[in-house]
C-alpha cells in the first residue's frame, strides 16, 4: 500500500489501482462559513495580510481566482469534483480549507494525467489537479506573477501578460533584419518532465522569502498524478495543465534569460521555445556548445542535440514559421511542417469513417479553418493556400458522394444538380475509388465550388483575404 497526506488525514492508495469516489479533502470538513469570500462579482474586502501567503489567501484574491477557474471551465480532477459543484463545496468548506494551508496542514490531491494530441503521430501529457487545487495555485499565480514580471527579461513572450506568439515572432525578424542571419534553433527534450524540483526551489526561495509559500509550492511539484487509475510519484517535472506551471516554468527559464542577457547575445524565448541570433555559423556553433553546457549543468535540464543546430535564417522553425527574403525584405513564411500538419488536421477533418453529420463537420472545419489563418496570417501564403483548397475541396467530394452512398441516390443527386440523365446514371454506376471520383470533372461541374460555400464551408484562401485586408 502507498499512502499521501490530504487536509491532515491519510488517502489509502492501493499499489495496482486508483479508485476514489470521494476525496479525504472534501470529506474531512465537516463545518464552514458560508459566504465569507464566494462572490460572482469580486466585491468581497481584503483583510489586513501577513506576508506573500496571508496575500494569497485573503478573500479578494481567492474569490479572484475562483471565478478565473470558473471561467476556464476544464474537466475534473482524481476527486471527481467538478466546475458546477465548486462554488457550493468552497462556501461550505472555505474557512477550514483557508486554515489547513495557513497552518501548513493542507496537501494537495495528484494530478490526473490525461493526453492530447500534440499532432498526427503523437500525444501530450497533461496532468489534470482537482477543480480545488486549481483555484489554490491560481491564487497563487496571481500574487507571484506581479513579482517575477519585473524580472522577466523582455525577449520573453510565452505565458506572460500582454505578450503573444506574433510579439515573439516580429521580434525575431527584427534580429534577422538587424543582420543577425544565423540561429541557435534550440530543442529542450522533455521540459516539463525534467524540471529539476531542488534547483526550482532553491530559484523560488531567492525571491519569495515566505517559506509557507515554498513549503506549498513544493507540495504541488511532490503531489504525484495518477495514469490510468495507478498513483506515480513526481520527483521531476511540472505538470502541464495547471494555472501554476507556465510561470513555474518562465521562472525556471528566466535563469537562462539572464545568463543569455549576460553574455550580450540576441534572443527569443516563447515558453520552452527557444532561438538565439548570430551573425555566423562559427559563432552560432561556438555559442550553441556552450548555452548547452549551462543548460545541463548548470539548470538540469536536458537538450535534445539531435534537433538543436545553427542554421541559416530561411530555415529556422519557430512557433511554426520561418523566414524568406524578398527583394531585400524580410518576411514570413509557413514552415513545410506546419503545413504537414494542416494537411494531417484536415484528413482527420473529413474522414469519411468519422460517423460525423454534416453539422458538426463544418462547424469543426469552419474553427479549424479561422483559427489556423488567424495564426498564420502575417506569412504570404496566398498561392500556397489556393492550392490547399483545391485539395480540401477534393475531400469534401469525396465526403459527399460516400454519403449518397447507393446508385439511385448518386444518379438523382446528379441530375439535380444539372447532369445530364444518361451521363448521371452513367457516372453513379462507377466503381472507382472515392478519392478518384472526387477529381472528376462530373462531381466538380455538379458540387461545384460555389454550392459548398452555400452549403456553409469556409475556405483558407477566402478567409485570408479577409483578415489580411
Amino acid at each position: 500500500m502507498n499512502a499521501y497526506h490530504m487536509g491532515g488525514r491519510k488517502q489509502k492508495i492501493l499499489k495496482d489501482t486508483y479508485l476514489q469516489k470521494e476525496s479525504a479533502e472534501h470529506r474531512g470538513y465537516a463545518k464552514g462559513l458560508t459566504s465569507i469570500w464566494i462572490t460572482e462579482n469580486n466585491t468581497v474586502t481584503a483583510p489586513k495580510d501577513d506576508g506573500i501567503l496571508g496575500r494569497i489567501l485573503n478573500p479578494y484574491n481567492l474569490n479572484k481566482a475562483y471565478l478565473k477557474v470558473g471561467k476556464n471551465k476544464g474537466s475534473h480532477g482524481v476527486d471527481g469534483l467538478k466546475i458546477e459543484s465548486l462554488g457550493d463545496y468552497l462556501r461550505q468548506n472555505g474557512s477550514d480549507l483557508i486554515k489547513s494551508i495557513r497552518y501548513g496542514k493542507y496537501n494537495p490531491n495528484p494530478v490526473r494525467r490525461v493526453e492530447i494530441p500534440k499532432d498526427a503521430h503523437s500525444k501530450r501529457p497533461l496532468g489534470i489537479p482537482t477543480v480545488v487545487d486549481r483555484v489554490i495555485q491560481q491564487a497563487i499565480h496571481q500574487e507571484l506573477l506581479p513579482i517575477y514580471e519585473r524580472q522577466f527579461s523582455d525577449n520573453s513572450f510565452g505565458f506572460r501578460p500582454k505578450r503573444s506568439a506574433h510579439k515573439a515572432l516580429f521580434r525575431s525578424k527584427q534580429f534577422v533584419c538587424d543582420g543577425y542571419k544565423y540561429a541557435i534553433d534550440m530543442d529542450m527534450e522533455k521540459f516539463f518532465d525534467t524540471v529539476n524540483h531542488s534547483k526550482l526551489i532553491e530559484i523560488l526561495s531567492r525571491t519569495i522569502k515566505d517559506g509557507r509559500v515554498i513549503s506549498l509550492i513544493h507540495k504541488y511539484l511532490n503531489a504525484g498524478v495518477v495514469v490510468e487509475h495507478k498513483f506515480e510519484d513526481t520527483k521531476q517535472g511540472v505538470p502541464q495543465g495547471g494555472p501554476l506551471s507556465p510561470l513555474l516554468s518562465n521562472i525556471m527559464l528566466n535563469e537562462l534569460d539572464k545568463e543569455l542577457a549576460n553574455r550580450g547575445h540576441r534572443f527569443v524565448r516563447y515558453a520552452d521555445d527557444l532561438v538565439i541570433f548570430c551573425k555566423s555559423k562559427r559563432a552560432g556553433e561556438r555559442i550553441m556548445s556552450s548555452i548547452i553546457e549551462f543548460i545541463e549543468n548548470s539548470l538540469f535540464l536536458k537538450v535534445n542535440r539531435s534537433k538543436t543546430s545553427v542554421v541559416y535564417f530561411n530555415r529556422i522553425k519557430f512557433l511554426g514559421y520561418s523566414f524568406y527574403k524578398y527583394k531585400g525584405v524580410i518576411r514570413f513564411r509557413i514552415h513545410p511542417k506546419s503545413i504537414s500538419k494542416l494537411r494531417a488536421k484536415i484528413r482527420e477533418l473529413t474522414s469519411r469513417s468519422n460517423g460525423w453529420g454534416n453539422v458538426r463537420r463544418k462547424t469543426a472545419l469552419s474553427y479549424f479553418v479561422k483559427g489556423w489563418i488567424n495564426y498564420y496570417k502575417f506569412a504570404h501564403i496566398k498561392t500556397l493556400l489556393i492550392r490547399i483548397d483545391e485539395w480540401y475541396r477534393r475531400r469534401l467530394r469525396m465526403v459527399i458522394w460516400k454519403q449518397w452512398k447507393r446508385v439511385r441516390t448518386r444518379g438523382r443527386n446528379l441530375i439535380k444538380l444539372g447532369i445530364v440523365k444518361y451521363k448521371a446514371w452513367e457516372f453513379a454506376n462507377t466503381r472507382k475509388s472515392y478519392w478518384r471520383t472526387a477529381k472528376s470533372p462530373i462531381l466538380s461541374r455538379s458540387v461545384t465550388n460555389k454550392r459548398l460555400e452555400q452549403a456553409g464551408y469556409i475556405f483558407f484562401s477566402d478567409y485570408y483575404k479577409q483578415v489580411r485586408v
